[in-house]
Formats: structure tokens, C-alpha cells, sequence
């Protein structure tokens, strides 16, 4: 169960990823500032650490899918770091974008991977309950935010 651990260091991570990149590209004063200071994190945190972590003897063994499918998912997040960027670059702010971001990426995530791998029994109503509350729960959050 330690995979638990590290997901709640994502969310923890992501959680804080809007309000602080939104506070920097302010700072900044230019929202590509702000993604090139990203693509700097994306380089020390995705480049140096797998190397270090890997060492020689661990840079053997990729092949073409594995490197297709996570450069495609490494361009991805990229991405999305982007859309978010233009979206505070246009009025946009944390609480309102995030909550659209965090709500939308369970929904997609969930039918992608069920799309990718169907599942081997039917699917719990439970779950299709939860998966309806999500987006109320973001609408609610939306509705209901703070004036800013």
C-alpha cells in the first residue's frame, strides 16, 4: 500500500501546482516566462533524476512502445501545463480553472482506462454515482468559490 503514499504526494503536488504557477506567472509578467520556468522543473525533476536514480547500468531495455507511450504521456502533461498557463493568461484563476482541471481529468482518466482495458465484471452503480458527482462536485466548488 505504499503506492498510497506517493499518490497523495501527486495530489499534494498538483493540489499546489495552479495557485503557486499562477502566482509566478504573475510575477513574471508573461505567461511564457512562466512555461519556460516550468519546462526548467520539468528538465531537473524529469531529466537529472531518472538518470541519477538509474545509473549506467539502468539505461538499457527501452523499447519503441514503452518510449512512444510515456514520451506521448510526458507531452501530455506538457500540455496541459500550457492550456492551464492560457487559461490564467485569460482571466482565468486557480480557483476557478482547478477545479474545472481536477474535476474533468478523473472523468477522462477513468473512461480512457476502462475504453483501454475493459473491465472483466460489470461496473458497480456506485461507481457510475461517484463519476456523476465529480463534475457536480467541481460545478459545486465553481459556484460556490470565494469572490476574488
Amino acid at each position: 500500500m505504499i503506492w498510497v503514499i506517493f499518490a497523495v504526494g501527486a495530489a499534494l503536488s498538483w493540489g499546489l501546482y495552479g495557485p503557486i504557477l499562477a502566482k509566478g506567472q504573475v510575477g513574471l509578467g508573461n505567461p511564457m516566462k512562466a512555461l519556460l520556468c516550468v519546462g526548467g522543473a520539468y528538465f531537473l525533476m524529469g531529466i537529472l533524476v531518472p538518470l541519477f536514480a538509474l545509473g549506467p547500468s539502468g539505461m538499457t531495455g527501452f523499447n519503441q512502445t514503452g518510449i512512444m507511450n510515456a514520451t506521448i504521456g510526458g507531452a501530455l502533461g506538457a500540455l496541459g501545463a500550457i492550456f492551464i498557463i492560457y487559461a490564467f493568461k485569460n482571466g482565468g484563476v486557480p480557483t476557478y480553472v482547478m477545479p474545472l482541471v481536477f474535476g474533468g481529468a478523473p472523468l477522462i482518466n477513468t473512461l480512457y482506462s476502462m475504453w483501454l482495458n475493459p473491465p472483466k465484471e460489470s461496473i458497480s452503480p456506485v461507481m457510475w454515482i461517484g463519476m456523476i458527482m465529480v463534475p457536480v462536485g467541481a460545478a459545486l466548488v465553481l459556484l460556490y468559490r470565494p469572490a476574488h
